[in-house]
């Protein structure tokens, strides 16, 4: 019987890979030979982006293959995969095809160290492993949802596709020799089947970099349905040695333990994969209008003559123009036939178009601008139909930068927090990669705006919008400053001052205050240090004791908004560290005298 497994076994060969081969050359010769096409031809503005047909050709890696059968000591290794995908598309909709073979492989699990033969009374150290790989190949058709943006660059879709499948190949032996008894320990008949109902659904993400020629990542899960394993000729489809270890980890088994499993189990096979590739598209062409009837002469000319239409962005009440609108030129139907953005001048010109009947819409930082209508008659020969889109929102845009303090070093991925001074409600977004940041501010808010990054410390500015007037301004531009709080780094906190011979807090002194306690609540590991100084005026005590009352005072305030004291140490410096040459007995003025007299803060560094 151990004989006629192992020769079923190795009577196993994998799926020939030459179908697929031809399959995806000959796609990679179709996407070859398109994309010369699209070298020589460009879009018409009939022709809609957004609609036709999309091929893709995939490569990728089967991660997460789950084959269920009757073998225990058996786990499955994931492996290489490749594909192709045919669909068209609609504005939202699609229907499609795909051809997908993945390679998977067994992996014995039985263990093979302290194997016990009772029968020769040894320990079976002779294995002999004999496995193959499998193939699948599905075959499926089945709808989908995809969204395509406005220049048809970008693209994401989800589709589902239900079809048949090939499962080939799997078989595993493992035997063990003694003497010259060859015993069976893990044995599994893999598949020999074809036409399994399965069903796949995917995920893709695509860039066009043109018209036509494009690449796609994306990721699918593939489900097999009662998939049977192989019965083999000694009549059972997975055997193996049931085992008891001894008390030192030594397995042996008798012949009663071959356990033999002589059904097939229907059960499920399943996969989670990933994929890249090239992606082609053969956008749809609108139908085209009856051929016009044969008119004198003067009307061809009309033909050969050319129009252009130029469309300028501007705000309603401060006439200024506004670069880096987006404008999409509609038909009648609502389908983009033509789309750009304006430039510096706030302007974006559509040269060779067909004269007709256009809304034309714009839209800036996500608000949109009142549309524009263009009707055919409109339209001058040879030369250029000006339109003009007004942005009519009444709040103000705030166009910040966030930058490292005394530098015009921009810092990106900063939190930038916008908090309404009257109800506390934030809004939050991210600076980009030149720290650049925006906000739409209501004509009546009053604001605060403070930036949030790890290990530093940010400026916190207040704006009001009532400062501004919106038929003079539609853009208020700020520079918020965050500072590198580097540990043993002395930061000076503004505006913190005292009157003479005082200690307490005063209302001038706590919004700076409440900038602190916003970068320790950002930071919640973060330990500081509050120190203050005085001038070298009056005794060095006595400066000494007053410094340590304001620092202590300082301190006080932070915990009374609800910091933890053990995360700040308060210490008075006295007149021992002046910042300038106004030590004892030298003629200053107050201002120099003032500028010693300072409150800072340092993050300490941890032991």
């Amino acid at each position: 019987m151990q004989t006629k497994v192992l020769t079923l076994a190795r009577r196993y060969r994998p799926l020939g890979f030459q179908p697929v081969f031809y399959l995806v050359f000959a796609v990679a010769l179709l996407l070859l030979s398109l994309s010369g096409w699209a070298q020589t031809h460009s879009l018409k503005e009939d022709q809609l982006p957004g609609k036709g047909f999309r091929f893709g050709l995939n490569g990728g890696y089967d991660l997460f293959p789950d084959y269920k059968n009757n073998a225990p000591y058996i786990r499955y290794k994931g492996g290489l995969n490749a594909g192709a995908t045919a669909g068209y598309y609609w504005k939202w909709l699609s229907v499609g095809a795909d051809v997908d073979y993945i390679k998977n492989s067994p992996q014995n699990r039985y263990p093979t160290d302290s194997v016990f033969d009772p029968v020769n009374n040894v320990l079976i150290t002779d294995f002999t492993l004999t496995k193959q790989g499998i193939t699948r190949v599905f075959y499926g058709i089945g709808p989908g949802v995809h969204y395509t943006d406005r220049q048809g660059r970008f693209a994401v879709e989800l589709n589902g596709r239900a079809g048949f499948a090939s499962v080939k190949g799997g078989g595993l032996a493992l035997t063990g020799k003694s003497g010259s008894l060859e015993q069976v320990l893990n044995y599994h008949g893999g598949y020999n089947l074809s036409n399994v109902f399965s069903v796949k659904g995917a995920l893709t993400a695509r860039y066009f970099f043109n018209d036509v020629i494009g690449m796609h990542i994306g990721a699918y899960y593939l489900r097999h349905f009662d998939t049977k394993d192989a019965v083999g000729p000694a009549g059972y489809s997975a055997a193996y040695r049931a085992f008891e270890p001894d008390e030192k980890g030594v397995r042996s088994f008798t012949e009663k333990d071959l356990r033999r499993i002589d059904q097939s189990c229907n059960c499920d096979i399943a996969s989670i994969g990933a994929y890249a590739g090239i992606s082609l598209r053969l956008p749809s062409r609108k139908k085209a209008k009856a051929p016009a009837p044969l008119v004198p002469p003067v009307a061809t000319c009309n033909a050969c003559q050319v129009y252009a239409l130029a469309v300028t962005a501007r705000d309603q009440y401060t006439k200024q123009v506004l670069p880096h609108t987006d404008v999409a030129v509609k038909d009648a139907g609502g389908n983009v036939i033509r789309s750009g953005v304006t430039n510096a001048f706030g302007v974006v010109v559509f040269q060779n178009i067909t004269p007709g009947a256009y809304t034309i819409n714009g839209k800036l930082y996500e608000v949109d601008l009142a549309p524009a209508q263009a009707n055919g008659t409109e339209f001058i020969p040879n030369g250029t139909l000006q339109k003009e889109l007004l942005y009519t929102d009444e709040n103000f845009i705030l166009q910040g930068n966030a930058v490292v303090c005394n530098t015009a070093t921009a810092l990106p991925g900063v939190t930038v927090v916008l908090r309404d001074r009257n109800s506390s409600i934030e809004r939050n977004t991210q600076t980009d990669g030149s720290g650049a940041f925006l906000f739409h501010l209501k004509q009546k808010s009053e604001i605060t705006v403070f930036g949030r990054k790890e290990k530093y410390f940010s400026q916190m500015v207040n704006i009001a919008a009532s400062d501004y007037n919106r038929n003079t301004t539609l853009f208020v531009k700020l520079e918020m400053c965050m500072e590198v709080a580097d540990c043993d780094k002395a930061i000076r906190l503004e505006n913190i001052h005292y009157d003479l011979d005082k200690y307490f807090i005063r209302e001038d002194a706590k919004p700076e205050l409440n900038r602190l306690v916003q970068f320790m609540n950002d930071n919640p590991g973060v330990r500081v240090e509050l120190s203050s100084h005085t001038d070298s005026r009056a005794s060095h005590a006595y400066n000494q004791t007053l410094s340590q009352n304001r620092a202590d005072a300082a301190k006080a305030y932070l915990i009374s908004k609800g910091l933890a004291g053990d995360r700040i140490v308060a210490k008075g410096y006295g007149e021992t560290r002046l910042l300038n040459r106004c030590a004892d007995g030298v003629n200053c003025s107050e201002a120099e005298h003032q500028f010693n007299r300072r409150t800072e803060m340092k993050v300490i560094c941890p032991r």
